[in-house]
């Protein structure tokens, strides 16, 4: 199995923390990079497809348990609200004494990995680096040794580029902002944020500058309301600067979307998406990505977890990330020996003998060719000579051995099973059929490889673009406001139908604009010296009437209604009582200053311009809802980091009935809402469009 070589090239008194970088100041040259730099110092990125994950550090000692719980892992110290002194003691305990970074090293190589991440400093503050800038690292307990130093030579000597996670987030130094509420022995009193940046800054120069080449910064906590952009991108500059090869993830800056861990638009620093414990739906185009998992329920370890995946479904998510050209980082949470849970050596071992054979299609591979593949999934290597393999790694083989690939249209030069026989194929316009050996099919997830001379063809359903969406007023409504387009497909000639019949080879040339006076099922196919060679693409987009508005007379402004609440979700609102805190606001806004454990709910009118169908844009950190005339328009429910959604709905000109109601737990808390009329752009809604009831005047009480 070839190896993927490491190609980065080149860094307070209280608490433990030592204050000889408080007047530091670090560098921050923005780095000048072409498409083609970038794409150089992304590429053995893009090949690795595969890496450890490693959460280890004092988290380990209690092994999930507390006060009689056993639900905790690396964030114990604030899920089981552990004071400072208590956590401290458990430097005393933390000697691994069975730590083989060699034997981690060469498990993961076994498991076809390509390269480690492993965490410098989780949000508990405690360093497994040997630091110049606290006292709370590893030479403070038994072990001693700088066990960031011993995984960089071991997994460097398997041939595994070593990257490194960093908290931005800290529960032990004394500068970091903000506090939880029950964190009563440690006060802010004298905290300083900009101090703590420096301590940062050090920390990370010392990460880049004693342990060779690193691979990737992978940064971690940046949802707390004291990070910002400004900040993300200094360090996100400070990395390059050190090592310009350097890779760094998209949590440096606070554009991350949510758990989906995209990067929101506006300029945000940061390499990479970062989704973690999910896959995106849909393959990313031109996106580089890296879904991160664990293997049981929790990172850190936990003696009581046993809600292992098993080895076959480790390897479907492997295939199923490659397959959308994603990167998958998968977890092991040592024990606080330093050995593996047993359960995940099995589990490495297992993949491992999978990729013996099947490595071929997962590293150096780019996302699949094919739209929908209910087969399994695909991945696809092109070669410097421009020949093409396109690896299917088959979930479920039939009984029979027949496996149909719908939209294939060039018969491939050969068929093999990876580490196996020849596979007899059958090759028509539109598909091609495998007949899979059974002794293929025994296997766990047998891949299939065609050799192709160039690209080959592959029909992909058509598609069909409505500035609208799927409503639309036909009165006074511009054309281009209720159109349908329909792009041209290479390869193949569209037909289209607007009555919901098939298309026929003989139909309606499709590619073009048309207008729509009334509901339509649109239906487009592609065709090919006459023969269907795609699916069948249906869109039906419906006229509709906008809710009615009123003319009555308000007051401006909303009323906002705010309860406390440690919120996972939104609450009743009607079912939580008398509201803490009443009063009258201009626009649906966070708290000043931000404020977490709340819940919010802001009430009134909003007065719409022009009758249309309106797209309303809600962004929330965490969840929100937004009702107009009392149906739901938005439902951005749920524990996430600032994220947009949309909704639309149809609406006459006037005043209509408008609820925004929203929740935070942790973190900053953000709240916008955005508008737009027909096709335009979302944009922030004036405060004039908001209005309450004169008899509804709201007063400030404390219940």
């Amino acid at each position: 199995m070839k190896r993927l070589a490491t190609v980065a090239l080149f860094l307070l008194a209280a608490c433990g923390v030592r204050d000889d970088c408080k007047t530091e100041r670090p560098v921050t040259t923005p780095i000048a990079e072409s498409a083609a730099e970038r794409d150089a110092r992304m590429a053995w990125f893009r090949d690795a497809r595969f890496g450890l994950f490693i959460h280890w550090g004092l988290y380990a000692v209690p092994e999930g348990r507390w006060n009689g719980r056993d639900t905790h892992g690396e964030w114990i110290r604030t899920t089981a609200q552990i004071p400072l002194d208590t956590y401290d003691t458990f430097r005393t305990r933390f000697d691994p004494k069975n730590f083989d970074p060699r034997g981690w090293a060469a498990l993961a190589r076994e498991a076809g990995m390509n390269y480690v991440t492993i965490t410098t400093k989780h949000h508990d503050g405690f360093c497994l680096f040997d630091s110049d800038h606290t006292d709370f690292d590893i030479a403070a307990t038994p072990h001693g040794r700088d066990v960031m130093k011993d995984v960089a030579d071991a997994f460097r000597n398997e041939g595994l580029a070593v990257c490194w996670y960093h908290s931005i987030m800290d529960w032990h130094h004394p500068d970091y902002l903000p506090r939880r509420e029950w964190e009563t022995d440690r006060p802010t009193t004298g905290a300083d944020m900009d101090r703590y940046v420096r301590h940062l800054h050090a920390q990370v120069t010392e990460l880049l500058t004693r342990y060779g080449p690193i691979g990737v910064m992978w940064f971690d906590g940046e949802w707390e309301s004291t990070w910002n952009h400004e900040r993300g991108q200094a360090l996100y500059d400070l990395c390059r600067s050190l090592q310009p090869s350097v890779i760094v993830n998209n949590r440096v800056d606070v554009g991350r979307g949510g758990m989906a861990g995209q990067t929101r638009a506006g300029g945000f620093a940061g390499d990479y998406g970062t989704p973690e414990q999910e896959i995106p739906a849909t393959g990313l185009p031109g996106v580089d990505w890296e879904s991160c998992m664990t293997m049981n329920g929790h990172w850190g370890w936990n003696a009581a977890d046993t809600r292992w995946k098993s080895t076959d479904d480790l390897i479907r998510l492997l295939c199923d990330v490659a397959s959308k050209g994603g990167n998958f980082l998968l977890n092991v949470g040592p024990k606080a020996d330093g050995t593996f849970p047993a359960e995940a050596v099995e589990r490495l071992k297992g993949i491992g003998a999978w990729m013996k054979d099947n490595a071929d299609s997962i590293h150096g591979t780019r996302a699949s060719l094919f739209a929908t593949t209910p087969w399994g999934r695909s991945t696809t290597r092109t070669s410097k000579d421009g020949r093409t393999t396109v690896y299917l790694q088959l979930f479920d083989p039939p009984s029979d051995g027949r496996v149909d690939i719908v939209g294939l249209g060039t018969a491939p030069l050969s068929a093999r099973v990876l580490g196996g026989d020849a596979v007899d194929v059958v090759s028509g316009i539109d598909r091609v059929t495998l007949r899979v050996p059974r002794s293929a099919r025994a296997k766990n997830v047998p891949v299939v490889a065609l050799e192709f001379a160039g690209p080959p063809a592959v029909f992909t359903a058509p598609t069909i673009h409505s500035p609208v969406g799927d409503q639309f007023l036909a009165d006074g409504v511009d054309v281009a406001e209720r159109s349908v387009v329909i792009p041209a497909m290479n390869g193949c000639e569209i037909r289209a139908t607007f009555d919901g019949r098939d298309p026929r080879a003989d139909g309606v040339i499709g590619p073009g604009t048309y207008a729509l006076r009334d509901t339509t099922t649109v239906r487009v196919r592609g065709f090919r010296d006459g023969i269907p060679v795609t699916p069948t693409t249906e869109r039906t987009i419906r006229r509709v009437d906008p809710r009615a508005a009123t003319s009555r007379t308000t007051l401006p402004g909303l009323i906002r209604e705010s309860w406390p609440g440690a919120f996972k979700k939104l609450p009743a609102f009607n079912d939580l009582g008398a509201p803490k805190h009443r009063d009258v606001v201009a626009t649906p806004a966070p708290g000043t200053p931000s404020e977490e454990y709340v819940a919010r709910r802001f009430g009134g009118w909003i007065d719409v311009p022009a009758d249309g169908v309106w797209t309303f844009e809600l962004v929330c950190d965490d969840g929100g809802r937004l009702a107009i005339d009392g149906g739901v328009v938005v439902d951005h429910d749920g524990l996430h980091n600032p994220e947009p959604k949309s909704g639309r709905v149809a609406l006459s000109k006037g005043k209509h009935r408008f609820e925004l109601v929203h929740f935070n737990a942790t973190g900053g808390e953000w709240l916008e809402l955005r508008w737009a009329g027909g096709a335009d752009a979302p944009s922030p809604i004036p405060s004039t469009a908001f209005g309450h009831d004169a008899t509804k005047q709201a007063e400030k009480t404390t219940p």
